[in-house]
């Protein structure tokens, strides 16, 4: 990384500042890795157990939804089944964090989760492309989505205007912007794709959809007999809740005000260090308690996940604390806040760069420079 590539906010680092995180990081990765076992094993088999009991649940209470209290109690129990499967099973399990177990049911080559996104194509634009370029904009796809203004480094358009709308309806169906997520739209309507490869993953975008669909409004409510209609109202409710709760969640991780983003040049000769760095610099926390870690998939540990993606989640907690001193020690921002704070950031952000703006291209300080801390 260059001098003329590095925020301010890292201005401080010394070459041996980042091979001194860098060591410390790997360090405490072995650690964990070398100490998982039952207990990890027997937690996430724990959790699909309560997963699958609430959806079950929820399903039977909704084979009589034409009574009000079976509808609100179905679809709210059905709403934190999918919840559960989609931010601390099917995440964490297609990252390959239980990958360790060995076991084929649980595995990040076999899993496909409760949602309309193909497991392989979110794999390839989440855990390949998003993860490698965290917040580099032009090359992580999921600063913005391609469709929302999130950084001053990116230009603005009169197209930003209606972004806030755009949100919200992104939120509410957020696992179908999920799902074309892989397809970089923007490359398709330049030209720059390869037709038959966009046509091979719409095909597959398709077929998921039509499985989802076939579960939750024909199956299901079949099912429920005379409460078709019902049920089928309580399955897109669940839906809904379950993607709006995911989106932000997702969105607070990421999007906060004082998390950084970075030019393409951040990448040039960038070191495990300065590497460890950026997924400090780009990553925010949600400050909680254990049911909100649960129900975020752990993703209220954002940091440490862009950290340790394939790490298992629920070692997230225990790591925390290190990570948050080594950020003290090093004189760098460890972006952390209570849901409704980083909830009100994330939104003021989305308002804000919908108008026109000064742009840069490099980041600006989003915490005080400090001295250089002893390694």
């Amino acid at each position: 990384m260059t001098t003329a590539t590095a925020s301010a906010t890292v201005a401080h680092l010394t070459p041996a500042d980042y091979e001194a995180i860098a060591r410390e990081l790997d360090a405490l990765r072995e650690e964990i890795t070398a100490d998982l076992g039952e207990r990890d094993a027997a937690y996430i088999h724990r959790v699909i157990r309560w997963q699958r009991g609430l959806e079950i649940g929820g399903r039977a209470l909704l084979m009589a939804s034409s009574l009000p209290p079976a509808w609100l109690a179905g679809t709210a129990t059905l709403a934190v089944a999918k919840i559960l499967e989609n931010m601390e099973i099917g995440h964490n399990v297609m990252h390959g964090q239980w990958d360790w177990m060995r076991d084929p049911k649980i595995h990040s080559t076999t899993w496909e989760w409760d949602n309309v996104s193909p497991a392989g194509q979110w794999k390839h634009s989440h855990n390949v492309v998003h993860h490698t370029n965290t917040n580099i904009v032009g090359r992580d796809n999921d600063v913005g989505y391609g469709i929302l203004r999130v950084s001053a480094e990116q230009g603005w358009h009169p197209a930003n205007l209606p972004q806030p709308l755009v949100n919200l309806l992104l939120a509410m169906f957020f696992e179908y912007g999920v799902a074309v997520h892989d397809l970089e739209i923007d490359k398709v309507l330049a030209g720059r794709n390869d037709p038959e490869e966009t046509r091979a993953k719409l095909r597959a975008i398709g077929r998921k959809i039509r499985r989802q669909w076939a579960k939750d409004y024909l199956v299901f409510p079949l099912l429920s007999g005379p409460q078709f209609g019902s049920t089928l109202a309580a399955n897109f409710t669940a839906n809904v809740v379950r993607n709006v709760w995911a989106h932000m969640i997702i969105f607070c991780g990421h999007f906060p005000g004082d998390v950084e983003f970075f030019t393409a040049e951040r990448l040039d000769a960038e070191t495990r260090g300065e590497w460890y760095v950026r997924q400090l610099l780009g990553s925010a926390n949600i400050s909680g308690g254990p049911l909100l870690h649960l129900m975020s998939g752990n993703l209220s540990h954002q940091i440490e996940h862009h950290l340790f993606p394939d790490l298992p989640s629920n070692r997230y907690a225990e790591i925390a604390p290190r990570v948050r001193a080594l950020c003290e020690r090093y004189g760098l921002p460890y972006h952390t806040g209570p849901l409704a704070r980083q909830v009100g950031s994330t939104w003021k952000k989305i308002v804000r760069y919908a108008f026109p703006g000064p742009r840069r291209s490099a980041p600006e300080p989003s915490a005080p420079v400090r001295e250089p801390a002893a390694a």
